[in-house]
């Protein structure tokens, strides 16, 4: 092989290997979304009157402290 085939071959891999971790990269803001949905809805029950003062704060820290350490099962909370 000549050295411009190595090169292309090379180029190539590289630039296949950078779309896919491009593509599976998680997006920021999806995290940013799902926190605010999350905390909506904690103050719609709190506001209908289903939990009181201290389970809403309490909650709300909890679901901030796994949003903010980026908890893989934050999305439970």
């Amino acid at each position: 092989m000549s050295i411009g085939m190595v090169l292309f071959w090379e180029l190539l891999i590289a630039a296949f290997v950078i779309l896919v971790r491009l593509s599976t990269r998680p997006d920021p803001s999806s995290t940013n979304r799902h926190e605010r949905v999350a905390e909506k809805l904690l103050a719609e029950r709190f506001a209908r009157g289903e939990i009181d003062e201290k389970e809403y704060a309490d909650r709300l820290a909890t679901l901030r402290a796994h949003m903010a350490a980026g908890s893989p099962d934050s999305r439970n909370v």
